[in-house]
């Protein structure tokens, strides 16, 4: 099992960006591929990013392309989802999530270990 604690988020306007982190800590590191999700009142949790176990490749959902970027630091087991050009509609708890697997994921069910949640807030 690997724990996942992350930080980062807030208030931020329009335009803004903001960096979040998720620290784990547990089993191996670099044998999970992580990804970052989001959920807005009243939706249901949506796919953000992930990324590989090599870190090698990503992938995205089409609303945040061009805008938000996946990163890890496999030496310091630490996975992040640098926000930019950020919209009102981006506004949601983003949860980070580990998934045993090497390569990425976009399916949910496949991620079994999750962060406590950041709230990410765009005003217009």
């Amino acid at each position: 099992q690997v724990q996942l604690v992350q930080s980062g988020g807030g208030l931020v306007q329009a335009g803004g960006s903001l960096r979040l982190s998720c620290a784990a800590s547990g089993r191996a590191f670099n044998i999970y591929t992580f990804g970052w999700f989001r959920q807005a009142p009243g939706k249901e949790r949506e796919f953000v990013a992930t990324i590989s176990a090599s870190g090698s490749n990503t992938d995205y959902a089409d609303s945040v392309k061009g805008r938000f970027t996946i990163s890890r630091d496999n030496g310091k087991n630490r996975v992040f989802l640098q926000t930019n050009s950020l919209k009102p509609e981006d506004t949601a708890v983003y949860y980070c999530a580990a998934a045993m697997i090497s390569r990425t994921t976009t399916t949910m069910n496949a991620y079994k270990n999750w962060g406590q949640g950041t709230q990410v807030t765009v005003s217009s």
